[in-house]
């Protein structure tokens, strides 16, 4: 194992970090010098020490192994994938945590930051997309502590691995490692020749995203600058922090959900169909098995959910009960489908009071998720597919054992190792998903909150990148109440969710660490 490479580069990781943080700093300075914002004063503080501290130990690990070979291997691409996850979310944390000790000083009041656990879920919540939050206030958070919990969403998105190689040459054709062992589904091929070409391509793609629902967001009138921006670097990345405590209901706007449901679904598709549309194959990216079946998939539970809501009230995030008129519930339904399907988390309605039916069937999606490729969690709808085929190809062997029929996805041959590996991966998950049900639910012994439905739902939103989940962790609720064991345990989860579990569960193989 080639240590010395891993901490270099994971130095270099964690001083890029640490740089974007200072300018968010940076812009907390303005805030504060120039436009009176005194809430301002702790959290440029906070951010300018987070980042100088960054941008000295990553330095340091990096000057102190500078000289390593640059070839990585796949243990050295797994342990610096696995790293970066857990390392970052350390790094991207510490603002929070110093903030909320400057902040309230000398005072009675303990904010959820001054719980290292807490800090480390938040910014692990951040990275990994999820969206599940400690906070119970949002709106009392400094902008520019709201504005980086955005931005630990956008690097997540795609993948601060994506980021790395994109703008990092040093890693030459070991990059292609890297690539693969982050990039979210079962075969995350590349849409240039290149490894370099590719990331960097995707780079451009989510760049343009950003920049156009940015424009999109503000030209509605609901939004200014500010949360334009905040809540296109969370819907881009499928991540679902908000700035403000009733999530996107806040605005009130039709407009604003329409827009943001589309970037949802956007967000939700594999990034290389968008490079074939750039280059005019529009009829290639329709044709793709996948992206028809996650469309269809979700179209039909709108009109599943939307049926099962007629006559329903509904209660908003802002704490309003409207009346489900047909105009209504087809606005909620379509919104928190998508939302749920896709990992953002978004929420406009608190549908834990919603038909047992409808909550089934968004829970359904919640373990689904969206396309390989995208920034959604989930299996992906890809492997879904996969596992179906592979059902009905064993179903078909019972009656007519002599039949050797390939297994194809549209019109591509799905072979032995991709079969058994989307298997494999569906039925690890699930197994994960509930052991992290029943070790939350057995630290959690004794607190009244946390029934084996809220511990199952935490477990599966967390693991599935998603945020919110039901009951005790629903629309309207948080996970400031959980204790700093379960926390951590839920850290966990996000991290093998985003890292599509086995870049994380091999570091606990001692075979892992023997030989060469």
């Amino acid at each position: 194992m080639n240590y010395r490479l891993v901490a270099k580069q994971l130095g270099l990781l964690i001083a890029m970090l640490s740089g974007l943080m200072s300018l968010v700093g940076a812009w907390s300075f303005v805030q504060w010098k120039f436009f009176g914002a005194a809430a301002e004063r702790h959290a440029w503080w906070a951010l300018v020490a987070a980042a100088l501290g960054g941008m000295l130990g990553g330095g340091l690990v990096w000057l102190r192994s500078r000289s390593a070979h640059a070839h990585l291997g796949r243990r050295e691409s797994l342990l610096l994938v696995a790293l970066s996850w857990l390392v970052g979310a350390v790094v991207a944390g510490v603002p929070y945590f110093i903030w909320a000790h400057l902040h309230f000083q000398g005072s009675d009041v303990a904010h959820p930051f001054h719980r290292v656990a807490d800090c480390y879920f938040e910014s692990m919540s951040g990275l990994t997309t999820t969206g599940a939050t400690i906070l119970s206030d949002i709106e009392a958070l400094p902008r520019s502590l709201l504005l980086w919990r955005a931005l630990t969403h956008w690097l997540g998105g795609l993948g601060i691995i994506v980021l790395f190689v994109a703008v990092l040459p040093s890693l030459g054709a070991s990059g292609k490692r890297l690539f693969r062992v982050e990039a979210p589904g079962p075969s995350p091929g590349g849409v240039r020749p290149h490894i370099r070409d590719t990331a960097q391509t995707l780079l451009w793609i989510y760049l343009g995203l950003t920049a156009v629902a940015i424009v999109a967001l503000r030209l509605t009138g609901k939004m200014d600058l500010f949360d334009s921006v905040c809540h296109t670097l969370s819907v881009l990345s499928t991540g679902g922090f908000s700035t403000r405590n009733a999530s996107v209901a806040a605005f009130d706007s039709v407009a604003v959900d329409i827009i943001i449901i589309v970037l949802m679904l956007v967000a939700g598709v594999n990034f290389a169909l968008f490079y074939q549309m750039t280059q005019g194959r529009f009829s290639a990216a329709w044709k793709d098995t996948e992206l028809r079946a996650y469309l269809l998939l979700k179209f039909v539970v709108i009109a599943l959910v939307f049926v099962n809501m007629q006559g329903q009230d509904i209660t908003l995030t802002t704490g309003e009960t409207v009346d489900a008129s047909a105009g209504q519930a087809l606005r909620q339904s379509a919104f928190t489908t998508v939302a749920l399907h896709t990992g953002t988390g978004f929420c406009t309605a608190d549908y834990d009071p919603w038909p047992f039916y409808s909550r089934v069937l968004l829970v359904g999606l919640m373990f689904i998720g969206g396309c390989a490729g995208s920034t959604a969690g989930g299996i992906k709808v890809i492997r879904l597919w996969i596992g179906l085929k592979v059902l009905m190809s064993e179903l078909e062997r019972a009656f007519r054992p002599n039949v050797v029929r390939p297994l194809r996805v549209g019109t591509s041959i799905v072979d032995p190792d991709m079969k058994l590996g989307a298997v494999v991966y569906v039925v690890v998950l699930f197994m994960l998903l509930v052991l992290g049900a029943v070790i939350v639910q057995l630290l959690e012994i004794g607190n009244e909150r946390c029934d084996f439905q809220t511990a199952f739902s935490a477990s599966m939103s967390t693991i599935c990148n998603v945020g919110p989940g039901l009951h005790g962790v629903g629309a309207r609720e948080n996970y400031g109440w959980f204790g700093d064991a379960s926390k951590m345990v839920m850290s966990l989860l996000m991290a093998l969710g985003r890292l599509e579990i086995f870049a994380i569960l091999v570091l606990f193989t001692p075979r892992f660490w023997r030989g060469n």
